[in-house]
């Protein structure tokens, strides 16, 4: 939302005029002021505490509980004063506040309106359970739904995501999560409406703050995570110029095969770490080598031929990187032993390392370089369905097509220079030479061995 299009200007102000209208009625509305006063206090303080402290959380309960305790336009305005006040922390930075501020007053009336009409307040009033469920349930419900139904807006003007993705899903994925939050909202209302009264009300914030401290420890750990990742590949970036891009793209392709096999969330995350990461090792071969313009001699094959284990010995350390250090070590293996640095055969190359050889080949296959230009994808497939059995697994091979006939693939240029300099002839065909096969390819194009 930076250089704001007119229209997606356009959709703020009328989320902006849909808030209004959801409070236009408050004066003419039965409102306990204290009770609004304080909740609105506690929202805002919540979000200034999280902007200081890093705790990444939306404190939807406060909302909810608003939502079950107060009348419909009282409840709008409870999340107002928190979301114009607390920094988006982008540019522009008041229609972003007016965009939050906006969604959340409608999303907070509509849940409020929907608990209202089915008679949830008499239920939290008296703690009639498990009828109060009912409408709280529904109340969350309706509370997601305007949430998703706003955002994908935005993400489809804003953002100009298709309009069929920009909706797809996003309810399903955040229904569970806010229903969580509903639960803990319906508490705060009962304990509310208790002999016990808001304090006690507020302590069920506790946990809830706790939970929200815990994920904040680990997305700034995952953010360690990251930054350690993209200073090792951009280093390799800066030392051979001519592959910018490649890691992450074979990041991106070893995830999308790992998905295709159903492997879990914590392992995809691996071998994308894997592929990008797989290049590590070039930090230790001589620079001279890997811009050299001219064919590699034996001896000069041998040494670039040692950066997986020089990766290997580079990222051993580093704990998170788990079964990804391994990969790194032998994604240049291949299943007939004629690979390096071991010459490991079939089954005793690990699996991960199977997966980043196979994104590794397609990419280099597909990328244009300054030196030859890339294949297509339907090309750069044949041939690694042509290799495999014997340089690549055939499992990954077909993951890599499934997934490519699902998503597409859509590479960069990597060279410094435009594709149109690309003049030299293409790779020639065979083993996926862009790997660097030396048993097959005993004189490869210039470049081609250092992949």
């Amino acid at each position: 939302m930076e250089a704001v299009r007119p229209r997606t200007r356009a959709y703020v102000v009328c989320a902006g005029l849909g808030g209004l209208l959801c409070l236009l009625p408050l004066p003419m509305t039965h409102t306990p002021w204290w009770a609004l006063a304080l909740l609105a206090t506690v929202y805002a303080a919540c979000k200034q505490l999280a902007r200081r402290s890093g705790v990444a959380g939306p404190f939807y309960p406060v909302l909810l509980a608003a939502a079950f305790l107060l009348p419909p336009p009282a409840a709008a305005l409870v999340p107002v004063p928190g979301a114009l006040l607390t920094p988006a922390g982008q540019r522009p930075e008041a229609l972003r506040r007016i965009w939050r501020a906006a969604q959340l007053a409608i999303a907070v009336w509509a849940a409020a309106r929907t608990h209202w009409s089915l008679g949830g307040r008499d239920a939290v009033v008296g703690s009639d359970f498990p009828y109060a469920l009912v409408p709280a349930a529904a109340a969350v419900a309706v509370f997601c739904l305007v949430l998703t139904a706003l955002d994908g807006g935005i993400l489809a003007l804003a953002e100009q995501v298709p309009v069929r993705r920009a909706w797809q899903g996003g309810f399903a994925r955040s229904l569970v999560p806010i229903a969580v939050h509903g639960l803990a909202g319906l508490m705060m209302a009962v304990l509310w409406r208790s002999p016990y009264g808001p304090v006690a009300a507020l302590l069920v914030l506790l946990p809830m703050c706790v939970s929200w401290w815990a994920y904040a420890q680990y997305h700034r750990e995952r953010a360690a995570h990251q930054a350690t990742i993209r200073a090792l590949v951009q280093a390799v970036d800066i030392k051979d110029g001519y592959t910018r891009g490649h890691s992450e793209r074979v990041g991106h392709a070893s995830m999308m095969i790992a998905r295709e096999l159903g492997m879990d969330d914590e392992r995809v995350e691996v071998l994308r770490f894997a592929g990008i990461l797989h290049d590590v090792g070039k930090l230790g071969v001589p620079t001279r080598l890997l811009r050299k313009d001219g064919p590699l001699t034996p001896e000069e094959r041998r040494v670039i031929e040692l950066h997986p284990e020089y990766g290997h010995e580079m990222v051993r350390g580093i704990s998170f990187l788990g079964e990804a250090r391994s990969a790194i070590l032998h994604h240049h293996e291949r299943l007939d032993g004629s690979g390096y640095p071991y010459g490991l055969t079939g089954g005793q190359i690990p699996e991960c390392a199977r997966v980043v050889a196979v994104a590794d080949a397609f990419d280099a296959m597909t990328s244009t370089r300054s030196y030859r230009r890339g294949r297509p994808v339907g090309a750069a497939l044949e041939e690694l369905e042509r290799c495999a059995g014997a340089q690549f697994d055939p499992r990954m091979v077909t993951a890599l097509t499934r997934a490519l006939d699902r998503h597409g693939w859509h590479p960069a240029v990597t060279a410094d220079e435009p594709a149109a300099q690309a003049v030299e002839p293409a790779a020639p065909s065979g083993a996926a030479s862009a790997v660097a096969a030396p048993a097959v390819h005993p004189t490869p194009e210039p470049r081609e061995v250092r992949r």
